[in-house]
Order: structure tokens, then C-alpha cells, then sequence
């Protein structure tokens, strides 16, 4: 949803970006004022050098691609009926360096501004063969776990999301059964309303993610995902963020196959402090696994919050570990909690390690992280 890498960015990345030509092998037509619709075929390559204003929905349809430049700015003007999203089958080609990152901004520095970025693949989910995504309507899941749905580097989402309600929310970054051929690279979420990055089952790897001043978790996954990453940074609002990773596996059924697992190595995350109302910075719930390693929590009433049986049992089976962690101001390190609402000891859950250094830095912003980014 990979090797600790701290230090500068590769030459590759930040001296020889791609050149893209503006214009398209397709019948979309781009009006750079109303910048919404659906590119149903051929390629369309967005000009760098003009803002976009996305006034609804752009949806890339299948066997369609979008092709996004260094230093391309795309500004949400048509609040959250405004989002970008990749069908199954359509690719997304976003070609940011450190230098000269692709923006997607709301048109006012509001959370909730405008609706995010969405792909849905056909990686396998456990919700069903397939399902509906909750934003977009369109379809996603299947039984390709090397699905490619493109390429996001550099890529800053700033302002957006919204929370309907249970069943429906924008989150910064929305990736629904997306597989292990689609690359996520250096992606910055950033004050939006609800998540910043939620994974809806699916197999895709990550790298170098920033989640920052988002209003609920910083990190969430559920319906099955498998994926492994390496170097997350999450730091939430002073006043509305909730928790640093929300995980489960399916709420309807604990064991539903296959089941939430990620690998996830080198990760800080910065909570709002350690008020008795405070959340959780990992909450780890209805049947998730995961191998999390070289942690740095810092900030909250509780460090690892284990809630039902079975994911309290895969403690037991080495299924649910998350190993050396260095807590910093954390009130309760774990706790625990059955199905039926009683307290369990899940201390078990973790060891601990005073050198961790998490995503790099310890509590700190990791190099990897500077230059690209804002507000950190």
C-alpha cells in the first residue's frame, strides 16, 4: 500500500525530467477555464504552462490516458462535484520532479475545497469481485493484482476532500483496487478535509508519502489491501486531525479474503497530543494484519490502539506486529479491546527501539520531504 532510503533524491528525479508536448491523440478537447468531462480514447498532455481550472468531474475512461507535465497546476473551482478520476483500464501519467512538482489545489486554502484525486484498478478487493467506488461511481476490483494504472510522481494534493457521511467520503489521494503496476511516488496530501490517503483493498506499493494537517487520518486502508511501502511522514491538524493510521480489513466480515495486509518500513507519525480526548496514532481494527516497522509515534494519548478478536489473534500468529518503536509522548502505548467490548492486553503488539528513525528524521521533516513540499 523496499529499503530505508534517507538522504537527496535520485539525479533522475530532479535534473533530467520528462519533456512532454502539449496537445492529444484524442477527440477530448482541453479548455483550460473548464477543464472537466470524460477523455474516452488516445492520449491527452496537459500544457505546464497554463493553470487548468477543474469545474467538475474529469474522468479517464478506460484505454484512455492523461498525461500531467512537471509544474503543472490544476485548481479545483467547482467544489466537491470537482475530482479527477482514473477508471479501470485509463491511466494517469503524473510527471512531477523535486523542482517542479504537479499541483492540484482547491481555489481557496480551505479544506474541503474541492474533491481529490481518485483510481480505480482491477487488483482484488474483499468487499466482492468487484464494487462501486464511493466517489465516482465507477468500478473497481477484479483479479489482476499487477493491474497498471499509471504513474504519480511529485504530485502535491492540497485542500480537498469532504466527509458526506459514513458510507461516502473524499479523501486527497482515493486509490480503489489499484494494483502493483501503477507507481505512487512522492505524494504530498495536504489539508484536506478528510483522509489524506485511503487504500480500498487492492495490491499497490508506495514510497515517500506526506500526510499532513489533514482533518481526519492521515492513513487509512481497508477491504483487503496488500501492498508494500516504504517512508510515510504524517502529521495531523493541531485542532481537527484525527487518527495517524486507521486500518481495517472488512467491517462486515473480520476474515473476508483477501485479507488487509500490508508492509509498511519507515514511517513517523505526529499526533495532536496526549489529552485524555486525543486519538489513536495507529488503530488497528476488524481482522487488518500488517508488518510495520521503524516507527516513530509521537504525540498521542495512545501509541497502538488493537480493537476485536481476530485482530487482537493475529498478534498471537506474528500476523499483526509492529516492531521497533520509538514512542515520544505517547500517554498509553497500547491497549486493547475484544468484539465484545473488554479490555485486552495487546502490548504484544510491538517492541521497541529507542534509535528508531522512522521516515528518516525521527519526529522531524525527513530530507526526502523537503524542497517539494509546503507547510511542514
Amino acid at each position: 500500500m523496499s529499503s530505508l532510503v534517507l538522504g537527496t533524491v535520485s539525479c533522475d528525479d530532479k535534473d533530467d525530467p520528462k519533456v512532454e508536448t502539449p496537445g492529444n491523440s484524442s477527440d477530448f478537447k482541453v479548455d483550460v477555464n473548464k477543464f472537466e468531462g470524460t477523455i474516452k480514447s488516445g492520449t491527452v498532455t496537459l500544457d505546464a504552462t497554463k493553470e487548468h481550472r477543474l469545474t467538475g468531474a474529469l474522468i479517464v475512461a478506460n484505454g484512455a490516458k492523461l498525461i500531467i507535465p512537471a509544474g503543472t497546476k490544476i485548481v479545483g473551482t467547482g467544489g466537491t462535484s470537482a475530482y479527477i478520476a482514473v477508471a479501470q483500464g485509463g491511466k494517469i501519467e503524473i510527471n512531477g520532479t523535486a523542482a517542479n512538482p504537479v499541483v492540484m489545489t482547491g481555489a481557496s486554502a480551505t479544506p474541503g475545497n474541492w474533491g481529490g484525486l481518485v483510481i480505480c484498478g482491477k487488483a482484488p478487493i474483499n468487499k466482492g469481485t468487484s464494487a462501486t467506488a464511493e466517489v465516482s461511481e465507477l468500478t473497481y476490483g477484479g483479479t489482476d493484482a499487477n493491474d497498471n494504472s499509471g504513474s504519480i510522481k511529485y504530485l502535491r494534493v492540497e485542500y480537498a476532500g469532504a466527509n458526506f457521511n459514513s458510507e461516502k467520503e473524499f479523501n486527497g489521494l482515493s486509490l480503489f483496487g489499484v494494483g502493483k503496476g501503477t507507481t505512487i511516488e512522492y505524494v504530498q496530501l495536504y489539508k484536506g478535509s478528510d483522509d489524506g490517503i485511503e487504500f480500498f483493498g487492492g495490491t499497490v506499493d508506495t514510497k515517500y508519502i506526506v500526510s499532513s494537517y489533514n482533518e481526519d487520518d492521515a492513513f487509512d486502508w481497508t477491504e483487503g489491501w496488500n501492498g508494500t511501502n516504504d517512508s510515510w511522514y504524517g502529521v495531523q491538524d493541531a485542532s481537527t486531525g484525527n487518527r495517524g493510521i486507521e486500518a481495517d480489513n472488512n467491517s462486515n466480515n473480520h476474515i473476508a479474503a483477501p485479507i488487509s495486509s500490508p508492509v509498511i518500513k519507515n514511517i513517523t507519525l505526529i499526533g495532536r497530543g496526549t489529552a485524555s480526548t486525543e486519538p489513536q496514532g495507529m488503530k488497528l481494527r476488524v481482522g487488518t494484519y500488517a508488518s510495520i516497522d521503524n516507527v516513530v509515534l509521537k504525540n498521542f494519548s495512545t501509541g497502538i490502539d488493537v480493537e476485536h478478536d481476530e485482530t487482537l489473534a493475529a498478534i498471537t500468529s506474528g500476523k499483526l506486529k509492529v516492531t521497533n518503536v520509538k514512542f515520544d509522548n505517547i500517554a498509553t502505548k497500547a491497549k486493547g479491546k475484544k468484539t465484545d467490548g473488554t479490555s485486552a492486553d495487546a502490548n504484544a503488539v510491538f517492541t521497541e527501539s529507542t534509535t528508531a528513525t522512522g521516515a528518516g528524521n525521527g519526529s522531524s521533516v525527513p530530507t526526502w520531504a523537503q524542497g517539494w513540499t509546503v507547510g511542514l
